[in-house]
Order: structure tokens, then sequence, then C-alpha cells
């Protein structure tokens, strides 16, 4: 077994205060608008911790009440949160549109944020040691120096205790270019044991081919675990060597934004609780659909009750 097998699943990155539209429309004719919060690390620990997993989640938040509100409602949730409060940097904020019904556009604002702050020495010691395994994405690198340097050190850090590492590129034109995106995601992918990666994010780093061959290319970087995300197509993995392929579940979609996040936080759970590989993806395509059931980032994450529901009813909307 894994040195820390028995520990949580660990995330680290930015969490950000997030403005939704409730309705589809042009912005400037809306007069009222949700709030909450949503991050790609965070998102992922709440869905292990709905399935079961315990999960922390390592980040940075201004002294301000949009911190207040991430921090409080992770530990609603059942996420440990282990934060550092920055009184120089606001918590950063993003804004969720629906120009039409079905597509959401998010606009970030987020520079110069808290989160963006991230440093190697905000990662408490014994936090990355005693995990069941590391959950990293593309995005903390791309923030910062000292965010960049933040996932080395604690990816660094979980090989040296012989903690897995899960990598999900998440790749944001936003915030960097492919071409600096494909050198940084590579040498990631190196030190991971498990990769996710849409089929447009793999074909940034290993160049556009058929999916099987994607996902053999990232393999052949050094993961033993690679999930290629297909949205609507389902997945596509590579574990050991050996393919799996996933049909996904049609549902009526509302919105698609933390699909992959819970598709991921499902996947971890099933691992470190020991699953095999067909009910890890089985369960991860199940919670993907369930995140498209709600505009929420992760409000709709499915409990194990609810997976049972659904095998049990086969609610899908044909």
């Amino acid at each position: 077994m894994t040195r820390g097998a028995s520990g949580p699943i660990v995330t680290l990155g930015e969490s950000m205060g997030l403005l939704r539209q409730e309705r589809p429309g042009p912005l400037h004719a809306q007069r009222q608008l949700g709030f909450g919060f949503g991050g790609a690390e965070s998102n992922v620990a709440i869905a292990a911790s709905r399935l079961g997993a315990p999960a922390e989640w390592i980040g940075r938040l201004g002294e301000d009440s949009v911190g207040d509100l991430i921090e409080r409602e992770l530990r609603a949730e059942g996420v440990t949160p282990r934060v550092v409060r920055d009184p120089d940097a606001a918590t950063g904020l993003m804004l969720k549109e629906r120009p039409i019904p079905d597509t959401s556009r998010v606009v970030y604002y987020r520079r110069s944020s808290a989160g963006s702050r991230l440093r190697p020495e905000d990662v408490p010691a014994g936090a990355i040691e005693r995990a069941a395994l590391l959950h990293v994405t593309g995005i903390t690198p791309a923030l910062s120096a000292s965010a960049s340097a933040t996932v080395d050190a604690a990816v660094a850090r979980a090989r040296a205790a012989g903690v897995p590492v899960s990598l999900d590129l998440n790749y944001r034109s936003a915030l960097w270019s492919e071409g600096e995106a494909a050198e940084r995601l590579r040498a990631l992918i190196a030190a991971a044991d498990i990769v996710f990666a849409g089929d447009d994010e793999a074909a940034i780093v290993v160049g556009a081919r058929p999916v099987p061959e994607l996902a053999a290319a990232l393999a052949e970087l050094g993961p033993a675990e690679v999930v290629v995300k297909l949205g609507a197509r389902g997945c596509f993995a590579r574990i050991d060597g050996a393919e799996h392929e996933r049909a996904a579940t049609p549902v009526r979609v509302v919105d698609t934004v933390g699909a992959g996040d819970a598709f991921v936080g499902a996947y971890l759970a099933e691992r470190v609780s020991g699953a095999p590989v067909p009910q890890r993806l089985d369960t991860a395509i199940l919670a993907g659909a369930f995140a498209c059931l709600h505009p929420g980032d992760w409000e709709g994450l499915p409990t194990r009750r609810d997976l049972e529901l659904w095998r049990r009813a086969d609610p899908v909307q044909r």
C-alpha cells in the first residue's frame, strides 16, 4: 500500500467568489445575480468529500467576507481548509454569464489576488506527507511565479514521501499560451502518477492525434494512469497499459462548468477507497453528469446515496 493511503486527498490552488447569472440573456438586463464560490481544486475536494473520501484544500484567501464564505462553505462540505489569510490582497472573483440558454461564459478578476500569491511556505508541514494523494492542476502554475513554485514544492514533497500525485491539465488560455503551457505541463506530467486531460488539452502537450494515441503519448511521459475526458462523448483511459472506454450518461444539461472537476473528484475518491478501475470510471461519469444538472460549480455534486438512487431509478431524460 502506498504511504499515506489512509490519509486525505489533498488539493491546493485558488478558490474565488462567484457571481452568476441565474437567468439567460444579456448581463445588462439582469437585476439579480447569485453568489457563491468556485475553483477547480476546491471543486475536486468537495466532489471527493461528498463521496466519503477525507479531503483537504490548501490555499490563500483575502481577509475579507468572500474569504470567510469560502472557508465556511468548505468546512460545511466536510473539506478541511488549510488557509493562509492575506491582509494585503483580496480574494479573487469570477463572473459566470449566461448569454443564451445552456451556454456559460466565465470572466475572471484575479490579477494580484490572494490566491495568486500562494507560496511554498503556505503548505503546512506534514500536510503532503500524510496524504493519501496530492491533486494539483495546470491552473495554479500559470497564476504567478510563487504559485508555480508552490506546485513544484508540493509535488516534490509528495514524491519524496511516496504519496501519489494527480494532475488535471486544466489549460486556461487567458492565463498563458499553448507553447508556455505545453513545456510546463510536460514536466508536471512526468512527475505525476495520474493525469486527467481533455482531448484538446492533451493535444497541446503531445500534438493532435486520435484519442487512444493521445492517452498512450501522455502515458509515455511517465504516469501509469491517464484519463482523457471527452465531455458528451464520455472518457477514454489507459491504466497500467490497459485501455478502458466509457460513454457519457445523457442528461438534460443546465451548466457544464464543474463537470470535469466532479469527474476527477469522483475518480480519486474511488481510487483511494481501493475500487477497481471500471468502478472508478463509472462513478466519475455519473458524477460529471450530476454536475451538468445544476447551475453551480459544485452545489449539484452527488453523494453516494444520490448515485444509488440514480442507478436504481434511471432518471435520464431521453
